[in-house]
């Protein structure tokens, strides 16, 4: 298909998912999602892998003109609806990374969404571990403390459930796949930097983005043995810069062994030979159960085939007009690096950009990321230097609205300026608490309440207040 140009491009669509998270009055995991899906009646939601999860879809649309504008208003209107149904079965809806209350308890198997894939994804990931989930993590400290050291176990992948994230779609022509899939590669670790919003879990204080190895050590299916022999983790960023789209299908195959057995009578070629775009159902599936921070994506619309990449490595949250602005940078990023006449992925190893995203994660806008002709750099300093004129740039080729890119891209600016991300504003809180002798439970409670409040004035997080 690649070689005979099977593949629909007619223009250049995004799309934007997102994780969230429910909960109770007393802000606790609330299990029930089933009940807020079938009040709201709308499959722009559905459910995800714990019963205090929901995923919005929101519906593609071209990246041109005032469509980001767009976009936060289509937001805004569905969040509202979902936000209306949850409160009339008694919980709330929270946008976050990893949400600060889970406890042990919460990673029962017993809260699975009730859904045969889900348990059959349980019982698979386990099999072929033969072992509990290890929670290992050693945090970023807090200012003027000590490391925070994390050492848990699980029965269940559910610990995978407590990552709520949002996960952006671009919509490439074959050719270019490679270059957007690389350029979002080397763009990762400054992502995850100036959008962190998952510092805490199970009362630890832990990296700035502990999504990133909470989820990698949730989905594991290797045991210790196979890890020691460098069998390659299915939370995957990857070990080479790409030529192809193929690259990164074929590698799943070669690496990866099947984890959901679900088979298709479609003959793909015969498909093909009739004129028709063939499902392709087991690559699909299989590409589902690789879990790369930058995917790619084969699909089927409306009888048209097309490809995207799926940038995966951002969080939930802190709210609405933070998403946008995450998305907008990311999308004008993409498009200059991917169209530069000098690539950056010609001038740093791929090993470099793994590093970069695991720093990003850790430390946040302390990180030190390494970038060509520059060398080590702080992140807000690499997205104010080199970064943001570059997504201006790239949002004026791809005919975006000034109003929309000066109003996102000023969002990015500002946060740099003031070092703010969700994930520094919920450190600080929570130090001041327990400076004033709070206890860290209470702390945590505490933060996440007036975080809610403050995600509900839609403010972004660069301006919030750390007043109590």
């Amino acid at each position: 298909m690649l070689t005979d140009g099977s593949f629909s491009f007619p223009r250049k669509n995004i799309g934007l998912e997102v994780e969230l998270n429910l909960v109770d009055a007393e802000l606790r995991p609330s299990m029930t999602n089933t009940t807020v899906l079938e009040a709201l009646n709308d499959p722009s939601f559905t459910t995800e892998l714990g019963q205090h999860n929901l995923e919005l879809n929101v519906p593609p649309r071209p990246l041109a003109g005032a469509s980001a504008l767009q976009l936060e208003d289509d937001l805004r209107a569905y969040l509202g609806a979902a936000a209306r149904k949850a409160e009339e079965s008694g919980a709330s809806l929270a946008m976050i990374g990893i949400l600060p209350t889970l406890r042990h308890e919460h990673f029962d198997q017993k809260w699975l969404t009730n859904n045969a894939r889900y348990s059959l994804l349980n019982d698979r990931i386990f099999a072929a571990r033969g072992e509990r989930t290890v929670l290992s993590m050693e945090g970023a400290p807090l200012p003027g403390r000590q490391p925070e050291r994390l050492r848990s176990y699980s029965e269940s992948i559910l610990p995978e459930a407590a990552c709520t994230s949002v996960q952006l779609h671009l919509q490439v022509a074959p050719e270019e796949f490679a270059a957007h899939w690389n350029a979002a590669q080397a763009l990762a670790g400054v992502q995850i930097a100036v959008g962190a919003n998952s510092p805490f879990l199970l009362g630890k204080t832990l990296w700035h983005e502990t999504r990133i190895p909470l989820f990698l050590q949730a989905t594991d299916t290797r045991p210790e043995e196979l890890k020691n022999q460098g069998v390659r983790p299915r939370v995957w960023f990857g070990e080479r810069w790409i030529t192809s789209i193929f690259d990164l299908f074929e590698e799943n195959v070669r690496y990866f062994p099947g984890l959901l057995p679900e088979t298709d009578r479609e003959d793909p070629v015969e498909a093909l030979d009739s004129g028709q775009a063939p499902k392709l159902t087991e690559l699909r599936m299989h590409n589902g159960t690789v879990w790369r921070w930058n995917r790619p994506v084969y699909d089927v619309v409306d009888g048209l085939p097309h490809l995207r990449v799926e940038n995966r490595v951002l969080p939930a949250g802190p709210t609405v007009i933070d998403m946008v602005a995450n998305a907008a940078f990311f999308y004008g990023a993409q498009r200059a690096l991917a169209e530069a006449d000098r690539p950056v992925w010609t001038q740093m190893s791929f090993q470099a950009a793994e590093e970069n995203m695991y720093a990003g994660a850790r430390r946040g806008f302390d990180a030190q990321l390494y970038w060509p002709g520059i060398g080590w750099i702080p992140p807000d300093e690499l997205v104010l230097r080199v970064l943001l004129p570059l997504a201006h740039e790239g949002l004026r080729r791809s005919d975006v609205s000034d109003e929309a890119r000066e109003r996102y891209l000023g969002i990015i600016e500002q946060r740099c300026l003031t070092r703010r991300t969700g994930a520094a504003w919920q450190r600080e809180y929570v130090l001041r608490a327990e400076e004033r002798g709070v206890e860290r439970e209470t702390a945590l409670n505490r933060m996440l309440g007036r975080y809610l409040e403050l995600s509900a004035t839609e403010t972004p997080v660069h301006t919030w207040s750390l007043e109590a």
